[in-house]
């Protein structure tokens, strides 16, 4: 189980890197620099703007929501805390 949830953190950081690399450092759609001339033609700056900032915080939420479930089966698993005990 953890292993499938290591697969899809990955698979999730490198969407949520596409994602973030696309998008224009201006503000006003998706960069041209990797093809994003054709969507803001399709879609409009403003449109294409709005659809790649709900991927963005969606990938980030799934990408939180993840990690944190992983965290809990790891340290459910080994049967004792996350911190050490001091002797």
């Amino acid at each position: 189980m953890t292993t499938l949830l290591t697969i899809l953190i990955a698979i999730n950081c490198v969407l949520l890197m596409t994602v973030v690399l696309i998008q224009n450092p201006k503000g006003g759609g998706i960069d041209s620099t990797l093809g994003g001339g054709a969507a803001n033609q399709m879609f409009g700056a403003a449109k294409s703007t709005d659809f790649i900032e709900k991927i963005t915080w969606g990938l980030a939420a799934c990408l939180f929501i993840l990690c944190i479930i992983t965290a809990i089966l790891v340290s459910g698993s080994t049967g004792g805390s996350l911190i050490a005990p001091v002797e």
